[in-house]
């Protein structure tokens, strides 16, 4: 089976999925794997095989919309409905629609995770503001730390991103956490973080979230900074900064899809640990571990041991 098979029979919609900052998520994935407009080397995806700035509709509408009803019957925890995934979600033009469609369905808030990079549009500004939050991304402010962390697309300048997330804080009325993820000697330089301060204080988000790698990123020399490096930058930033949290363990019913298809479904998006399974499907981690393990034989998964714990994510190679 082709990589491009294997993705197109998994659903656009996945979790609820623990989040470190929304609690359980419901994730909207409306984009092709790593199309994106960036390739950070710190993706827990890997690098960007369709690098583009350019927007249309990905996947028809009324069948993410279905895959969303059908899971709200379901009664499982949700306490955001997460635009994010496999690339930057306002590559997708009927992002719009989609929020709109999804408010009148449920009173569920409504989020959406962007890298930020096409808020010089005012068509794309203008696409998110029925989101109750906007989580967009700025790693830097300088055009050296930005080339180098983020690898962007080459149309795009990290002074009009800046010029656009200041724009999108005076048209927005719903809440803006900025998230900023520093990567060890690439942009956590004094000269970086100063740029990244006063590029802030034009902003004004309500929260300022410090993140670091975590999960295996696209690239080995993307390291993380320590606990005390990132206390030491939030004291410098100051005001509404915070250090991003541990998840917080609660209950979950059970998901209503098969087992396998939902763990090969929350793989696709992110390298997960047994843990995070369990809590994202409300089994038990006995009942994971079978059917992971039974992924493994067939081949589906493959494991990555990373800062001593061992995540999963998907294998594309079809068994023999």
């Amino acid at each position: 089976m082709s990589k491009n098979k294997t993705f197109k029979s998994l659903t656009p919609i996945y979790g609820p999925v623990p989040s470190r900052r929304l609690g359980f998520s419901l994730g909207i994935d409306i984009l092709p794997l790593k199309t994106c407009s960036f390739s950070c080397v710190y993706c827990q995806l890997g690098r960007t095989t369709r690098k583009t700035v350019k927007r249309r509709e990905y996947i028809p509408v009324k069948e993410i919309l279905s895959q969303i009803k059908k899971i709200l019957a379901s009664k499982q925890r949700i306490d955001y409905i997460t635009f994010s995934g496999s690339g930057e979600p306002t590559l997708n033009t009927a992002i719009s629609r989609l929020i709109r469609e999804i408010k009148k369905m449920t009173s569920i808030p409504v989020a959406v995770l962007t890298n930020s990079s096409l808020f010089s549009r005012k068509e794309v500004r203008r696409a998110l503001l029925e989101a109750d939050l906007v989580i967009p991304s700025l790693d830097a402010a300088s055009p050296e730390a930005f080339s180098q962390v983020n690898r962007p697309h080459p149309s795009l300048k990290i002074e009009k991103i800046i010029d656009g997330l200041k724009r999108f804080r005076k048209e927005y009325k719903g809440k803006i956490w900025l998230e900023i993820m520093l990567v060890k000697g690439i942009n956590d330089k004094p000269s970086d973080l100063r740029k990244l301060k006063e590029a802030i204080a034009s902003i004004q988000p309500d929260k300022v979230q410090l993140n670091t790698v975590i999960r295996p990123p696209a690239e080995k020399f993307a390291l993380p900074l320590s606990p005390e490096e990132l206390k030491k930058i939030r004291r410098f930033l100051g005001g509404n900064c915070e250090i991003i949290a541990d998840f917080k363990k609660r209950e979950q019913l059970p998901s209503p899809e098969s087992l396998e298809k939902a763990i090969l479904s929350l793989t696709r998006r992110r390298p997960v640990t047994l843990e995070d399974i369990a809590s994202s499907l409300g089994k038990s981690e006995g009942k994971i571990k079978n059917a992971v393990q039974s992924l493994l034989e067939k081949r589906k998964l493959k494991f990555i041991n990373y800062k001593k714990k061992i995540y999963y994510r998907p294998e594309f190679r079809s068994p023999r």
